[in-house]
């Protein structure tokens, strides 16, 4: 294939890219230099570094961090055991299923759920322990998070462990590896990719979520995504708005960097 040709099919790419990743961010500077009255300025930057927006950040990042940990902790055995059972194909296909449903229906369905009159508390009522305050907290927003989540982690570890060689498992057993050693030395390095994966499919869009965060946990939870809906919604500073969004789409960035270095690193042996 010559090269004209190959760049001729290159263009339809490349045009995405400038068009839908590119020039949004390009745009969202742009506006991040302007305050609410149109003017030029370097304020939202400064405003930004104030313990009002690194609090925010502080959370960003926390909530992110425990979403992705209880992902991980309720995706790697869920995957392990996809792996050894029967119909995978089926059971995949069901923890696809929720992925294809609205995610406002998804929050919209917890808030019935967690609701005063709702299956939980009525179970709880029935077991002696009375209506519970279950919605505006932060455990809620933190389960139901990882409940949305939990699917796009659960995919990259499968795949990883489908991708394991069996014989490496057989050579650990005939050298006298338990399977709790086996799994420790052998499994589970083995599949530290589909684990940095799917973390980093779970951790980058859970440090922007603001929806859950405010019918979920009400106003007990604020982050940065929260603060982005604020600024272009409600209090209309588009500027400050966007700066939010630079330094979250730098956070992004900087951290996809990191992570594709250890994979680099991992996967040249270094």
């Amino acid at each position: 294939m010559s090269g004209n040709t190959r760049a001729a099919y290159l263009l339809p790419y490349y045009l995405w890219i400038v068009l839908f990743v590119a020039a949004p961010v390009v745009l969202v500077f742009y506006y991040s230099l302007f305050d609410v009255d149109g003017n030029l300025t370097f304020n939202n930057y400064a405003q930004f570094l104030t313990p009002v927006y690194l609090s925010m950040t502080l959370s960003s990042f926390w909530y992110a961090f425990l979403i992705t940990v209880f992902s991980l902790l309720v995706a790697y055995p869920a995957a392990y055991l996809l792996t050894r059972t029967k119909h995978k194909q089926l059971w995949l296909l069901l923890i696809i299923l929720p992925t294809w449903i609205n995610l406002l229906l998804k929050t919209y369905a917890f808030i019935g759920i967690f609701g005063t009159y709702g299956p939980v508390n009525s179970v709880l009522g029935m077991v002696g322990l009375g209506g519970q305050q279950l919605l505006f907290t932060s455990s809620s927003f933190v389960f139901v998070s990882v409940y949305i989540f939990v699917p796009f982690m659960i995919l990259p570890i499968y795949n990883a462990l489908e991708g394991l060689n069996p014989s490496l498992l057989d050579a650990a057993r005939d050298l006298g590896a338990s399977k709790w050693t086996a799994f420790r030395r052998v499994i589970f390095p083995l599949t530290l990719a589909g684990v940095r994966s799917g973390c980093m499919a779970v951790f980058i869009p859970a440090l922007s979520l603001f929806m859950i965060t405010r019918l979920i946990a009400g106003n007990r939870v604020i982050t940065l995504g929260t603060a982005i809906e604020q600024h272009f919604l409600v209090t209309q500073d588009w500027g400050m708005g966007s700066t939010v969004a630079v330094f979250l789409i730098l956070a992004m960035g900087i951290i996809m960097l990191l992570t594709s270095g250890t994979k680099r690193r991992v996967r040249h042996g270094k």
